[in-house]
């Protein structure tokens, strides 16, 4: 089995029925294995009752909301696949751009990781798609609008293949003896954040992160995000820290990592008040 997909759902939604169409829509040799982390939309079920006569598709439950990498990682070691392809509940995968993505992957031994771009429903490209470390002297650049080098990228994603410092963790796809030799996702992160530092650790081996910019692919916003803001975002801000930590040579300064610190839990309940809001008027 050269392909395997894994899919982690987390309550997230309708979406995840779709998800799970196109990809065993697609005529590539695959796997898909769906992971759990303990939804009660009752919605992976209703997949594995529906699906029930379908080789290619394993539901693994977790009885836990175990977190994003953590659940990648245990549905890797089940995998059977030789190349892994980590993509998202609310991700749309033709069979025209999986090949493209495996093509690209083959195409180079030194290609450690290939990212697609994902955009909203508007066809408009996430900037998460292609971007580089965020690195504390880039995010003052992007934060005060000063001329350099930000974490964002500007202008226009390029239409075609280039390399990355970081690519959108709602589609990865790697080989599998990389993934297991870095050991997977760093399981430090519970959501958010965890994308970067894959990114990252697959460049310290030496080989290429990719961005597949002639490949597009439709990414909405997941309902537990949506559902739950505040949780997803005190998450995204642990995950920030625990990159800055690990990577940013600033934080060898005691004084400049307490003031990050500081800066990023100011930032996580200056967002409160609006992300409640926001959820109550959802509802």
């Amino acid at each position: 089995m050269p392909l395997s997909v894994i899919v982690v759902s987390a309550d997230s939604g309708e979406t995840l029925r779709d998800c799970v169409r196109h990809v065993l829509a697609c005529q590539v040799p695959l796997e898909l294995i769906l992971i759990d982390n303990a939804s009660a939309d009752g919605v992976p079920q209703a997949i594995a009752r529906a699906q029930e006569h379908e080789p290619r598709l394993k539901l693994l439950y977790n009885r836990a909301n175990l977190g994003f990498g953590p659940a990648v990682n245990r549905a890797a070691a089940q995998a059977r696949g030789e190349v892994l392809l980590v993509l998202n509940p609310d991700c749309m995968l033709d069979q025209a751009s999986l090949q493209r993505l495996l093509d690209v992957l083959d195409d180079d031994p030194k290609t450690g990781l290939v990212g697609a771009v994902v955009c909203d429903a508007q066809g408009v490209p996430d900037p998460a798609s292609y971007r580089r470390d965020p690195l504390l002297r880039r995010a003052l650049v992007d934060l005060l609008g000063t001329s350099g080098e930000g974490v964002n990228i500007k202008g226009a994603i390029p239409d075609r293949v280039v390399e990355a410092e970081a690519v959108s963790g709602a589609l990865m796809l790697m080989r599998r003896t990389l993934f297991e030799r870095i050991d997977g996702f760093d399981e430090g992160y519970f959501l958010h954040c965890e994308d970067l530092d894959l990114c990252r650790r697959v460049r310290d081996t030496g080989r290429r992160v990719l961005l597949a910019g002639d490949v597009r692919v439709l990414h909405g916003k997941g309902s537990s995000s949506r559902h739950r803001p505040v949780f997803v975002s005190c998450y995204k801000h642990r995950g920030m820290w625990r990159w800055f930590r690990k990577f940013d040579p600033a934080a060898r300064n005691p004084f400049v990592a307490a003031a990050v610190w500081l800066g990023i839990w100011t930032h996580f309940a200056l967002q409160i008040p609006g992300q409640t809001l926001k959820a109550r008027s959802e509802k």
